[in-house]
């Protein structure tokens, strides 16, 4: 069985960070991802999807995401459910992150908190050949 979500949008806010009863990081940010084809008259419609990212991804996601940020987002979906403070059963459908690569902006900028912003992608060259000769291969 398969269960994997590939999604590109921008947050509609800021990532909210929390910590579980034993410390891990939690974030959840909303995202909005345009749909292929919209209503006439050009106007667009888009998808409301939450997004949720645990420990070290989603702290940094936290640190460095801000509203109106392009991302493309790599997860699972899951469905759960609670009792909301009236007795009602409540489900819920978000993607759960392994993965978020920022995709625009502030790469050169520090993020609002003072932080330091985040490395220079290593593969942002992957496309690039790479020269070795039959010597260098291990094989």
């Amino acid at each position: 069985m398969l269960n994997r979500a590939v999604l590109v949008g921008r947050l509609t806010r800021d990532p909210e960070l929390r910590y579980t009863a034993n410390g891990t990081a939690v974030a959840t940010f909303t995202l909005a991802v345009d749909r292929r084809f919209g209503r006439g008259q050009g106007e667009r419609e888009a998808d409301f999807i939450p997004i949720v990212t645990w420990q070290k991804l989603a702290e940094t996601c936290a640190h460095y995401l801000r509203k109106g940020r392009l991302v493309a987002v790599e997860g699972r979906i899951q469905t759960r459910s609670y009792e909301n403070n009236e007795g009602r059963r409540v489900y819920v459908t978000e993607v759960v992150a392994d993965n978020v690569q920022f995709l625009d902006g502030a790469r050169g900028q520090a993020p609002a908190d003072g932080g330091q912003p985040p490395a220079v992608d290593p593969f942002q060259d992957e496309a690039t050949p790479i020269d070795l000769s039959d010597d260098e291969l291990p094989f």
